[in-house]
């Protein structure tokens, strides 16, 4: 039997960065070979949408495939790389073809870029391997372990439906397109004036409202809870609604555990990412006012009703519905709620969040010096903004069940 031989590589003498000698850079020839003609699919069978960045005035580009429903960033640079994928250029070409266009190359996008396009199936050539998934840290603690178990089984645990979209139709048609008039619009802005005054109203005796739970504090605060869980369901009703009247597709529509213990139901509105910036606000930001709604009319309820449980019980939904509108309006919480979304899209850096930590962990641990420019301030800012306020909204919760246990 003859020994197998070892796979070919290439290796390039590459000139460093400081320009103090050189270094060797391996490329792997049978990555190479197999894809030495990458062609993307049919021009019907994907959309490219533009995103473009106010802070780094970069321009971005959203890439979805409309038969797998599979969506990619793409910067400036991976976008003039994919309109030249036509089974025609061959790597080389590529390579030469992005010097000539930006005047240098980067040894690791055309690869990174092709497996990217691969997995997205935006490639008619399907790879022969994936990624092997990163090997788990080693964890000696078993309750560590039981711990972290629980809650990934959590996670998995999805109830959801894709075939929804006649669903949404349905009831956009049967008047769900009466949320997305002017009409509603102004209700929607008079209820909330109104359960303002109230609510108001209501903060001037706010102990005495509270007192109204007596001995069954605990009881209440759980029935509220339970109350505003059928309030999320609504909201996600609402995005989905917000979809189909911009005459885009929902994906799936269902109930999972948020972070592997809070339970939530979710939409899948990614489709609206194809289509104007005015219909990915109003979609993000119409679902969040189901609780702006339904706090206006639980406050309007309590400011009429006696002294006693249900305007305590009131109040407190009210409170809490009002919470939640906050918390998915604010952007800047470490969680990407509807209010990110818009604040992402309307500054064109729709990896925020994950550039802010990222560059935040490494100046904690000396491994990055403060940058200037307007991309490194918002950075700076989303992280200090969200700290502050996550130690806020923990802090005016343990006032109010102080209040209500009282």
């Amino acid at each position: 039997m003859t020994e197998r031989p070892a796979p070919a590589k290439l290796e390039l003498l590459v000139r460093r960065e400081d320009d103090e000698g050189f270094e060797v850079r391996e490329v792997g020839s049978a990555v190479g070979f197999i894809n030495s003609r990458p062609h993307r699919i049919a021009p019907e069978s994907f959309e490219l949408a533009e995103m473009t960045s106010r802070v780094a005035g970069e321009r971005r580009y959203i890439l979805k495939n409309t038969v797998t429903d599979r969506f990619l960033l793409l910067t400036a640079h991976e976008k003039f790389l994919w309109e030249l994928m036509d089974g025609r250029a061959s790597l080389q070409e590529l390579a030469t073809a992005y010097v000539l266009q930006f005047g240098e190359f980067d040894f690791e996008i055309i690869p990174s870029l092709i497996r990217k396009l691969q997995r997205a199936q935006l490639l008619t050539l399907q790879p022969t391997s994936r990624l092997r998934r990163a090997l788990a840290k080693n964890r000696r603690r078993r309750i560590v372990n039981a711990v972290e178990t629980t809650l990934f089984g959590l996670e998995r645990i999805v109830v959801a439906s894709r075939e929804v979209q006649p669903f949404f139709q349905r009831l956009h048609r049967w008047g769900g397109f009466l949320l997305f008039t002017w009409g509603a619009a102004v209700a929607c802005a008079a209820l909330a004036v109104v359960g303002a005054l109230a609510a108001a109203a209501l903060w001037h005796d706010l102990d005495g409202v509270m007192a109204g739970f007596g001995g069954s504090a605990v009881r209440a605060i759980i029935t509220v809870k339970l109350l505003f869980f059928g309030s999320l369901a609504a909201h996600q009703l609402v995005h989905g609604l917000a979809c189909v009247h911009y005459r885009r597709r929902v994906r799936e529509f269902g109930f999972t555990f948020l972070h592997g213990f809070v339970p939530t139901f979710f939409v899948d509105v990614t489709d609206i990412f194809m289509t104007s910036r005015r219909a990915r606000v109003v979609t993000a930001v119409s679902g969040a006012l189901v609780h702006l709604v339904l706090g206006a009319v639980w406050f309007i309820a309590a400011a009429r009703a006696p002294a006693g449980f249900f305007q305590a019980f009131a109040t407190a939904s009210g409170i809490i519905q009002w919470q939640a509108l906050v918390v998915s309006l604010y952007p800047f919480c470490f969680i990407e709620m509807d209010g990110y979304h818009v604040l992402v899209d309307a500054l064109g850096v729709p990896t925020l969040k994950h550039d802010a930590l990222r560059y935040a962990g490494k100046l904690l641990r000396g491994r990055a010096r403060m940058r200037r420019g307007r991309e490194a301030a918002l950075w700076i800012g989303y992280v200090v903004l969200s700290a502050l306020s996550v130690a806020a909204f923990v802090a005016f919760n343990v006032w109010v069940i102080v209040k209500a246990t009282a």
